[in-house]
C-alpha cells in the first residue's frame, strides 16, 4: 500500500528483494537477499565465463571446465586433483576429473608428476587461450565496472564477506547432513 512521504509523494514499500518471501519472512530477510543476488550473479557468472572462454576461441566449455581451466594456470604452477578441488570447494572430484580430460582432449593442459602423484599444467596453447581471456575480461568487464565508478576496497570487503559465508553455509550443510 503506497505511504505519503513529507513532501506528499507516494512511496511504494516493497520489502526485501528475495526469490523466496517464505525464507524471508523468518528472522534474517537480508539473508534471502544476499542468497537472491548470489543466485543472480552467480548465472550471470556463468554466462561469461562460457561466453568469454568462446570469444577466447574455445567454444563449448562449462561453466566449471573453465573456473578449472583457471586454476591450473593460477600461479603459473602445475596443480594437483585434489588441490583444485580444494581451491574450487567441490566435494565431487569425478567433476573436475571430467573438467580435466576434457580441457587436455582440447590441447588446454597436460598430465605430469610430482613424485608420484598425477598434476596437471597449462600448455603453451592453454596459456595462449587464457591470455586472450584476460584481454576480453579487462575491455569488456573490467573497464565497465572501473568505469561505473566500482569502489575497489569495497569490493574487496564483499569478497571476505562471501568467503567467511561459505564457511557458514558449509557448517550448516554438515550439520543438515547429520539430520
Amino acid at each position: 500500500m503506497p505511504k505519503r512521504t513529507a513532501n506528499g509523494a507516494n512511496e511504494l514499500k516493497l520489502g526485501p528483494i528475495v526469490s523466496s518471501a517464505h525464507l524471508a519472512s523468518g528472522a534474517m530477510p537480508s539473508l534471502s537477499e544476499l542468497e537472491f543476488g548470489m543466485i543472480l550473479l552467480g548465472h550471470a557468472f556463468e554466462r561469461w565465463m562460457v561466453r568469454c572462454m568462446a570469444a577466447s576461441g574455445v567454444p563449448d566449455l562449462s561453466p566449471l571446465d573453465v573456473l578449472v581451466l583457471h586454476t591450473i594456470a593460477h600461479r603459473g604452477r602445475a596443480k594437483r586433483l585434489a588441490d583444485i578441488c580444494l581451491v574450487l570447494n567441490i566435494e565431487d572430484t569425478h567433476l573436475v576429473t571430467y573438467a580435466v580430460k576434457k580441457l587436455e582432449g582440447l590441447g588446454l593442459t597436460e598430465s605430469g608428476k610430482r613424485g608420484n602423484e598425477k598434476t596437471v599444467a597449462l600448455t603453451p596453447k592453454g596459456d595462449g587461450m587464457i591470455k586472450k581471456y584476460r584481454n576480453i575480461r579487462e575491455a569488456l568487464l573490467v573497464a565497465p565496472v572501473k568505469g561505473a565508478g566500482a569502489d575497489e576496497t569495497k569490493l574487496s570487503e564483499i569478497a571476505g564477506l562471501m568467503r567467511a559465508l561459505s564457511g557458514h553455509y558449509d557448517q550448516a550443510a554438515r550439520a543438515a547432513a547429520s539430520l
